[in-house]
């Protein structure tokens, strides 16, 4: 299609004033599709291609200019150098400000552990990956040099391996990708957020990585997940070996793994020692965490928390309380807190300047190509470098036939600019040869210095034909990537530092929490307070405090192990247990339901339900007459819902809530003052909870009032309001059955 053409700008002119520039504070209308091309989109593509994401090298153009920089510097076999040195030095090709360089370069430091293999070998204080409280030192104050790893990444970095650009201002030379000699990329861990796109890469164990890498390189079909067992994180930990979700990782590039950290038990102190973490938490975020879970009553079983991280390493201590089982209560900070986490994946790597999300087979085999073409420059390299050193060497043969010839000429040369010719003359060599053996030393001009040289006549050519047989030859490049690999495998090779724990290893079943039970009696009011009392608090004191015009609407016995359901008026149901709340005393208010259990505003809880074992009914009476009867085993749920919506009918507003185990009789008033008895056994279940129910009480202009169990003597003649066929529409009460008010 044709590009479309621009609409010009429209200028709105402002008046011009005297000594003001022209043109300024004018107001430029742009479209906005204008402005995405032009300012959006080109920010866009920087933060992708030159900031967030790695490449198949393994490194951020930030990683990768810092080592750089430190490997010119001389950094890499020799004495640590201070960091606001390096940090200065690297702003040469990385114009991002210290601060952004100095945070790049802690990263890949030893001190600060959050890579398998660091990068920098760092002296003083760097601070560490799982604290957010302990801060690195200033770059004035601390010292760094690249580890010996770092010969793997800059081994023939001069020979042509990989491509060289300018730097921003033109002045340097940097490389376009480090020639790696093992994979990486798959090494150490690697996050970025781009725009639009994210890369979140897990670390895998180098033998691992190395011996997959070789298998693959064998055999094209081999199973990936024989030989890269999991992930190995840094600092440990345990992976849960879900083999589903490892394959889908390999697979695909995107998953998740989970995580947990590693503890001990000290029996003669009766405490936990946590000793390592998940890799997306830290130790002050599970503090917190655990301390919020026994504040709100959830973890009774701990004295004491605190960090006790130092020299030693990480280390978080909880005190037990008397008769705490450990492992018990480890499994459930698990799954209420972050000492199990999960660390999603997304392999998001550039490759060619293009992201793309691959799996771990597929990212092998880019990099096994980006390796071939690193040996086959090196190897180029190499011999055009050997051959140039044989085509010198040949002249110096010519030479050899007559040394005092070549000696007689240079002598015999008056000018300095002939030399070159009349060599090439006298020998018949070319200008580079004559170059060559003009510029002999004196004291080289021996025979024997030549037969030496010369001899290296042959050793070339064998060299040369060898090198020249590797590049015609694919199988010889990978079985020299292949003793690289090996190599370092030899010299970096190091245990997981991660356990694998399999599910068959896991105690499945979910530890419930011990729930100390005792009797209590419960309260719940109109205005929707609730109270949990003792009898022997109540004893003391059983005189109720209330809001003024408050009156309890429920009162019952129970234990402190039951179940409570609050009704609320916008027919929802929330769940609660009778632990949830502290006991109290009859002398206060007690908790606001609607505000203990998140209702949302304006929300009002009608009614309290109470079960231990939910048998029984639910009898919803409603203001045209209606009634659902719901058997209560339809508010149960297997798993912790705390809110249930739909709990009742919402075509009639709802005029009570009541629990009953059995069938019988209820008294229900009109608002005309009429009477009905009803038996619930005439009314049959419904096993939806938000039926309308059946009609009970024919009503006309007047609703129904009032619904209660009807106890024996409450009324004088129950017969007059009995009936045989429901709906009715009940009787207006006998002179000896009206209320006295």
């Amino acid at each position: 299609m044709p590009p479309k053409k621009r609409t010009p700008a429209k200028k709105i002119p402002s008046p011009k004033t005297h000594g003001v520039i022209d043109g300024a504070g004018e107001v430029v209308e742009q479209r906005i599709v204008s402005t995405l091309e032009e300012n959006y989109m080109p920010y866009a593509m920087s933060v992708i291609l030159s900031r967030a994401l790695p490449e198949i090298d393994g490194f951020k153009p930030s990683h990768r200019k810092l080592l750089y920089t430190m490997y010119k510097m001389g950094l890499l076999h020799s004495a640590r150098t201070k960091s606001a040195n390096i940090v200065g030095q690297t702003m040469k090709l990385n114009p991002h400000g210290d601060a952004a360089i100095y945070d790049t370069m802690v990263r890949l430091s030893r001190g600060y552990e959050a890579l398998l293999y660091p990068y920098i070998d760092s002296k003083g204080n760097f601070g560490k990956f799982y604290s957010r409280d302990m801060a690195w030192a200033a770059s004035r104050y601390t010292e760094a040099r690249l580890d010996p790893i770092c010969q793997e990444l800059f081994q023939d970095i001069d020979k042509d391996t990989v491509d060289f650009v300018d730097n921003y201002d033109n002045t340097l030379k940097e490389p376009t990708l480090l020639p790696a000699s093992f994979p990486s990329v798959l090494v150490n861990a690697n996050t970025g957020i781009a725009v639009g796109m994210a890369s979140s890469i897990c670390p895998f164990n180098l033998k691992e990585v190395c011996e997959t890498t070789i298998a693959l390189m064998r055999h094209p079909d081999h199973e990936i997940s024989s030989t890269l067992l999991a992930p190995d994180f840094p600092g440990g930990g345990q992976i849960l070996y879900v083999k589903e979700s490892l394959e889908q990782v390999y697979r695909t590039g995107r998953g998740g793994i989970k995580v947990r950290g590693r503890y001990t038990y000290d029996a003669s102190a009766n405490c936990i020692d946590i000793t390592s973490i998940p890799p997306t938490t830290t130790c002050e975020a599970i503090i917190e965490k655990i301390v919020d879970l026994v504040k709100q009553g959830k973890v009774r079983e701990i004295a004491d928390i605190r960090d006790e991280t130092g020299l030693d390493g990480l280390k978080i201590t909880i005190d037990l309380k008397r008769g705490t089982d450990a492992d018990r209560l480890m499994q459930k900070l698990y799954r209420m807190s972050p000492l199990e986490d999960t660390f999603s994946c997304n392999f998001n790597v550039l490759v060619a300047g293009i992201p793309k999300v691959m799996g771990v087979k597929e990212l092998l085999e880019e990099w096994i190509a980006f390796r071939i073409e690193c040996v086959r420059r090196r190897t180029h390299y190499d011999l055009k470098k050997k051959q140039d050193k044989l085509h010198l060497l040949r002249g110096l043969e010519q030479i050899l036939l007559d040394i005092d010839k070549a000696i007689a000429i240079v002598r015999e040369t008056e000018e300095e600019s002939e030399v070159v010719p009349n060599l090439m003359i006298g020998f018949g060599i070319d200008e580079i040869q004559a170059e060559y053996v003009a510029e002999i030393k004196l004291r080289h001009l021996n025979r024997e210095y030549i037969l030496k040289r010369t001899q290296e006549v042959e050793q070339l050519k064998e060299e040369i034909a060898d090198l020249q047989s590797v590049l015609q030859s694919k199988s010889r490049v990978k079985a020299i990537i292949i003793s690289e690999l090996k190599s370092v495998i030899q010299k970096y090779g190091k245990p997981r530092q991660s356990m694998l724990i399999y599910p068959n290893e896991l105690d499945e079943e979910e530890p419930k929490e011990e729930i100390p039970d005792y009797p209590v009696h419960l309260f719940f009011s109109r205005e929707g307070y609730f109270k949990k009392i003792t009898p022997q608090s109540l004893r003391m004191s059983s005189e109720q405090k209330l809001k003024e015009g408050d009156e309890m609407a429920y009162t019952t016995e129970a234990s402190n192990g039951c179940d409570l359901l609050f009704f609320s008026d916008q027919c929802r149901v929330y769940k609660a247990k009778a632990s949830d709340f502290p006991d109290t005393k009859a002398s206060v208010l007690g908790d606001y339901i609607p505000a203990k259990l998140g209702m949302e505003e304006g929300e009002q809880a009608i009614s309290m339900v109470v079960t231990k074992d939910y048998q029984g009914y639910l009898l919803f009476f409603f203001e045209n007459g209606k009634l659902a009867k719901v058997p209560l085993e339809a508010y149960a749920t297997k798993t912790n819902r705390r809110k249930l919506t739909g709990a009742y009918s919402n075509r009639s507003p709802l005029v009570c809530v009541l629990h009953t185990l059995e069938d019988r009789e209820y008294l229900l008033t009109s608002s005309a003052g009429r009477m009905l008895l009803i038996h619930t056994g005439a009314v049959s279940p419904k096993t939806t909870r938000s039926t309308q129910g059946v009609a009970v009480m024919t009503l006309k202009k007047e609703t129904l009032q009032k619904a209660v169990v009807y106890q024996e003597g409450m009324l004088q003649k129950p017969n007059r309001y009995r009936t045989k066929t429901l709906p009715a529409a009940g009787m207006l009460p006998a002179l000896e059955d009206k209320p006295k008010n």
